[in-house]
């Protein structure tokens, strides 16, 4: 048939390439008479993910495409551990697992490598940052390619630089965001231009010109299947055709051909009776519908490079093609070919007495007695002569169709954010041992993706690793407006702040009043500890809080003061890391910090109300009554670090050492009395108050608790009263 002798005369002009062009032409006949076998070539699949199998091919890529790879090497896991809870809470050892390892993507130099897709979501964006813990390095495949380091330290004098191939190495990629496991991954690998993957399939063989460029393709993987069937898919949607120049054979496309067109002699007559009928020319068509496209699916670059469909207005079969394409560029190239098709139905088998070299498969001529142009579809000799096989040929301009890529869902590119840190201490809850130091860190981020950070206490101007804040961030921001000092006694449900979180998709939510007095929608604002009952978004991170239960854990002081915009405002909640004795007495003056993989510096915060948890609140309820004798009697109550529940009928606890208090008159810092009593009550006896009331005109009279670590804020019991 036309195959193999085309094969043959294409393999005398060309070698090896020439016959598999021969090949394909004499194909394209074979089909329009016999009908089309079943052969395994490129074909498009759904998107794959990276794999490890032995004597998988690695493709030769071209243009933008979206790559599975291969993992050509890996490390074990690689371990890690951390402790936490303590202070009255139960240790848990949390591990987290990484893991080193080498990825080919193309068989063929690449220019770069853009997006990377791990279980569906980008694990690199278009900036180029890893959105989770690791190193990435790329190597292009030329032929100077270096070794990589890691896989040198590894493998010795064995390692190979895999000069040709191109490939990623991810050292030490944080396993967590995965389920500690290897993701499924996959490459936007940029290759040259993939309007060029004629030029690229033929770059390595022998005596074959350029083709030059293909309008709409824009990249295609080639991992399966010979030159000829990925060039037979590309000729029906952009028609090739060989040009024959001595021992040289090119490819032209059959739009853009320049020759003229030529005019077939008349026909040759002889009886044969292998051909038809005797006056050399015969006339065939092909059933309506035969073989024509109706619909294209490609690979759609709007779609991430999900497989994309085109449809046609005629019915027929679908046609995949394994390439990236736009969806415009889609439809126009299946009109285009879909149109030309049903030109080419019709065809004619004309006989030559002689061989005409120009008259090479691909030409265009005029035949005798017909209308209109025909394309030399392939030839076979004849022993009295020469017979070609013409099809009827149309030129047509790809037409611009407006055509859509369709919805669908596409992962988010946004850049690891950098992280806010907040470092306090506050009040003892009563949990744990209230003789130690109850830190805290807040580590939070803007929105986007954040997963944690590595905290760090700051030493002798370096910084010392101490462990990390996990990857569940801290609900924190600042107030946006002032918030006026205020009253601790009673709930005000008319009393409001407005608050601006760092993370403006982060939520606060409501709570009833049992769950208040439970403790819940603590907030610090400042160095105050105050509850919400209900939370009203405002958009774009801004939050209106009502219902407020102010100056609690003995933070009345900071209550009544007040707070400027700009105050810093924390949640406190289950996700503050705990800091403990041992990692604060490495920070030098409380400076910490943290670096997540969105910090190109370090995030710092110094320990703020420095003190707060071992220090007595200040005792309440100030008594000061005149005595018959002009003596004064002075009284007040003790309150308790922890013991906030106020229970009735139970005496608070004492947890200081002892109950020992501080009585002065005048100036706090510089007081002009000064005594220790053991007890909430004291006397100052008639002649003591007339001689200070001498020196020191309406001088004030306070009282704080010594604890075993601190002592208390002062309590103003009362003034000296005015000498009569």
């Amino acid at each position: 048939m036309a195959t193999l002798i085309l094969g043959g005369l294409g393999a005398m002009a060309g070698g090896p390439f020439g016959g598999a062009i021969g090949a394909l032409v004499g194909r394209q006949l074979d089909g329009a008479i016999l009908g089309t076998p079943k052969r395994d070539g490129p074909r498009l699949k759904e998107l794959a993910v990276s794999t490890s199998s032995y004597g998988q091919p690695i493709g030769r890529q071209f243009g933008r495409v979206r790559a599975a790879g291969t993992v050509i090497w890996a490390t074990d896991l690689k371990e890690t551990s951390e402790t936490s809870g303590g202070k009255g809470k139960p240790k848990t050892t949390e591990y987290a697992y990484s893991v080193s390892f080498a990825v080919a993507l193309s068989s063929r130099p690449i220019d770069s490598v853009g997006r990377i897709w791990a279980d569906g979501n980008l694990l690199r964006g278009a900036s180029g940052e890893l959105k989770s813990g690791g190193t990435l390095r790329v190597y292009r495949g030329h032929a100077n390619q270096p070794l990589d380091p890691l896989l040198a330290a590894a493998l010795g004098r064995e390692c190979p630089a895999h000069r040709g191939c191109a490939y990623v190495v991810f050292e030490d990629l944080q396993l967590a965001d995965f389920g500690n496991r290897i993701p499924a991954l996959s490459f936007e690998i940029f290759a040259g231009p993939g309007a060029a993957l004629v030029d690229g399939l033929i770059e390595d063989l022998p005596d074959a010109t350029g083709f030059g460029n293909l309008a709409g393709i824009e990249g295609f993987t080639h991992e399966g299947g010979t030159h000829a069937q990925v060039l037979a898919l590309i000729d029906r949607l952009e028609p090739i055709d060989p040009i024959v120049s001595g021992k040289t054979l090119g490819l032209e496309r059959s739009r853009s051909s320049v020759a003229p067109v030529a005019d077939l002699p008349d026909p040759a007559v002889w009886s044969d009776g292998d051909f038809g009928r005797e006056d050399g020319v015969a006339r065939a068509r092909r059933p309506q519908g035969a073989r024509a496209l109706s619909a294209l699916r490609y690979y759609d670059p709007a779609r991430d490079y999900q497989p994309g469909l085109q449809r046609a207005d005629t019915g027929g079969e679908t046609m995949e093609f394994p390439g990236v394409v736009t969806a415009g560029a889609a439809r126009s190239l299946l009109h285009d070919a879909a149109a030309r098709e049903r030109i080419a139905q019709e065809t004619v088998s004309w006989r030559m007495a002689e061989l005409d070299p120009a008259l090479q498969p691909g030409r265009k001529v005029r035949v005798p007695g017909l209308a209109g142009q025909w394309k030399v579809a392939s030839w076979e000799w004849r022993e009295g002569g020469i017979e070609l096989q013409l099809v009827r040929n149309l030129e047509l301009a790809p037409p611009a169709i407006p055509a859509s890529p369709g919805g669908g869902w596409l992962p988010h590119d946004r850049d690891p954010q950098p992280t806010r840190l907040r470092a306090f201490e506050l009040p003892w809850d009563g949990s744990g041992s209230p003789g130690a130091v109850h830190a805290y860190v807040a580590a939070s981020a803007p929105a986007g993706p954040w997963s944690g950070a590595a905290l760090y206490a700051a030493q002798d101007g370096g910084l010392l690793p101490i462990g990390d804040v996990g990857s569940a961030a801290a609900i924190g921001g600042a107030l946006s407006a002032p918030l006026p000092g205020g009253q601790s006694f009673r709930f005000s449900a008319a009393a409001d702040l407005h608050l601006s979180l760092d993370n403006a998709d982060a939520e606060l939510h409501g709570a009833t009043p049992e769950a208040i007095a439970r403790g819940s929608n603590r907030l610090l604002v400042g160095r105050e500890i105050l509850q919400f009952a209900t939370a009203e978004p405002q958009g774009q991170g801004l939050w209106r809080l009502s219902g407020l239960l102010r100056g609690r854990a003995g933070t009345e002081d900071a209550a009544l003061a007040g707070h400027a915009a700009g105050t810093a405002v924390t949640l406190l909640d289950a996700r503050l890391t705990d800091l403990a004795d041992a990692q604060l007495a490495q920070a030098d003056e409380g400076m910490l910090a943290a670096i997540g993989i969105g910090d190109r510096d370090p995030a710092y915060a110094v320990l703020e109300n420095v003190g707060a948890s071992r220090r007595p609140p200040f005792p309440c309820h100030a008594r000061c009554m005149i005595a018959a004798d002009g003596s004064l009697v002075l009284s007040w109550t003790r309150r308790a670090r922890g013991g906030w529940a106020w229970l009735d009928d139970v005496e608070q606890p004492l947890v200081e050492q002892t109950e020992t208090y501080e009585l002065g008159v005048g100036p706090l810092a510089t007081p002009i009395l000064v005594r220790t009593v053991g007890e909430n009550r004291a006397v100052l006896d008639a002649a003591t108050v007339a001689s200070l009331a001498a020196t020191e005109r309406a001088a004030a009279i306070w009282v704080r608790q010594r604890g075993t670590y601190a002592r208390s804020k002062a309590l103003l019991l009362g003034t000296l009263p005015s000498p009569s």
